[in-house]
């Protein structure tokens, strides 16, 4: 008996420790989804770096505690599927995101982001920002923007003056 309740005890510290690391962390609903689904949506998930479990919701409730996240107790009603985010903090809400437009048997039911509870409001906002190499094209696009408006100008100002000379 003593042995399974240390074994509990070492996975509830594992899930509290995954969510103090976690820069994002997205709790979701699986229900209805086949398995076809699941191994897609696993797959995805994978090729981003999310690692993507499923716990008991006894020891995910004792995890969140112990991580001083309890809001979070409240969404811990039925099947809880959970993905840790080390890396990335778009990536997660991003493909649950767009998995759960085209299947709609995926319910997203809350997260945490960069250490704080997030809403369905927040989560759905951060799934519709573009990657990091996308915000990084919009950034350097405004940057080039004055050079290359000032490059048109000065070719504009020397053929006026070609047409003017000649």
């Amino acid at each position: 008996m003593s042995k399974t309740i240390e074994l509990k005890k070492e996975v509830v510290s594992e899930i509290a420790n995954k969510f103090r690391e976690s820069k994002s962390t997205i709790l979701v609903d699986y229900r209805g989804l086949d398995v076809a689904e699941v191994t897609e949506l696993r797959t995805q998930l994978r090729e981003a770096g999310i690692d993507f479990k499923v716990y008991k919701n006894t020891m995910t409730r004792r995890a969140v505690e112990a991580a001083e996240l309890s809001e979070l107790s409240d969404t811990l009603v039925g099947p809880t599927a959970i993905a840790f985010s080390n890396e990335d903090v778009v990536a997660p809400a991003k493909i649950l995101n767009n998995f759960a437009k085209d299947h709609d048997a995926l319910e997203i039911k809350g997260g945490i982001i960069e250490g704080n509870v997030a809403s369905l409001e927040q989560i759905k906002e951060l799934g519709n920002l573009p990657n990091y190499e996308g915000l990084l094209s919009m950034l350097l696009s405004v940057l080039q923007a004055p050079v290359r408006n000032f490059a048109y100008a000065t070719k504009a100002i020397a053929e006026q003056k070609e047409e003017q000379g000649a």
